[in-house]
């Protein structure tokens, strides 16, 4: 289904229900995200879900009562959290943000509609069957397909030629389907000339060790798919890139803003903007499964030519014209 056809069937179809009438029961909406509920960035998410809600008839606190639970990345809380939604709220909808939560989720109910956000390649990860027609309990909008690694490895590339060697961290228990990018950066390695390797950490001592072993290596550079544990510890990352002089590519805005080299990836708003469409449907009697699993739209490039110059690195006519932003 095309974006365009999608949301003209969307907003068509709320404009011509009616708002819920005050005297109906209200419902319940369990939201697991998967930060911290201090990161400023992910509340101004959620607050556009709920925005958005209430711009289709459902208020907060007066229709539906909204839980929501932050799991920091921490996947004993994900698991937690869902088992306690699910069970204390008793909710008529879940939203779930990220793989790890979605997969939490999941393990708790098989009955309870799911919509999830921020989920990579749910198809290959085996949370729907396929995309047009899910089936079951769960739908929503999903963030790229793995290969999109394959972009990222070939950007650096673009950038810094000399590369030969590329290390792609992540968190392993928080961020499970990081494996599956080091699968499809490996998979363009050969086509880019270069050899990619995994490198799990789990606390900012691995993070630490990771930098000063690639430092020895002046060929060397780094991935960072989109995860919690790595956006906690964004200042710190871009500092021992700095420090350690390792080109690295983030699939996270937030990265370039601390002094990050380059960020790419899909834009994280999009879903928690759509996904109240897909929650009002729902809630008025639509199964989940007969809603298609969206694909991001929109992309997003930013290169801070000001690290890659103290970096020595002279940034390629082609990627300062592909990219949407270059911070001078």
């Amino acid at each position: 289904m095309k974006r365009r056809d999608f949301i003209t069937l969307i907003v068509g179809a709320a404009a011509a229900w009616p708002a819920t009438a005050r005297g109906q029961q209200i419902k319940r909406i369990g939201v697991l995200m998967h930060t911290a509920a201090s990161d400023a960035t992910f509340q101004a998410y959620l607050k556009a879900f709920v925005q958005g809600l209430r711009k289709l008839g459902w208020a907060d606190g007066e229709n539906v009562r909204i839980e929501v639970r932050w799991s920091a990345s921490d996947p004993t809380l994900s698991a937690t959290y869902a088992a306690d939604l699910v069970e204390l709220l008793k909710p008529d909808l879940m939203l779930a943000v990220t793989t790890a939560n979605l997969a939490a989720v999941q393990r708790a109910t098989r009955s309870v509609p799911i919509v999830f956000a921020a989920v990579s390649d749910p198809v290959e990860q085996g949370f729907v069957p396929n995309l047009a027609r899910p089936g079951g309990n769960i739908t929503g909008f999903a963030l790229p397909e793995f290969s999109i690694a394959g972009k990222w490895a070939d950007l650096l590339k673009q950038l810094k030629p000399s590369i030969a060697r590329v290390a792609v961290v992540f968190h392993p228990e928080s961020s499970p389907q990081s494996v599956r990018f080091v699968s499809a950066a490996q998979a363009a390695a050969p086509a880019l000339g270069v050899a990619v390797i995994a490198a799990p950490v789990r606390s900012t001592v691995d993070l630490g060790e990771t930098f000063t072993s690639l430092s020895r290596e002046p060929t060397a550079g780094l991935i960072f798919p989109a995860n919690a544990f790595t956006r906690v510890h964004a200042k710190l990352i871009v500092e021992a890139a700095a420090k350690w002089r390792l080109p690295a590519i983030y699939a996270e805005d937030i990265f370039v803003a601390e002094g990050g080299l380059m960020a790419y990836q899909a834009d994280f708003l999009e879903p928690f903007r759509l996904a109240p469409f897909y929650v009002d449907r729902i809630l008025k009697g639509t199964p989940p499964g007969d809603l298609p699993v969206q694909l991001p739209q929109k992309f997003r490039f930013v290169v801070n030519r000001r690290t890659a110059s103290t970096l020595g690195i002279d940034v390629p006519l082609g990627v300062l014209l592909a990219a949407d932003e270059v911070i001078e």
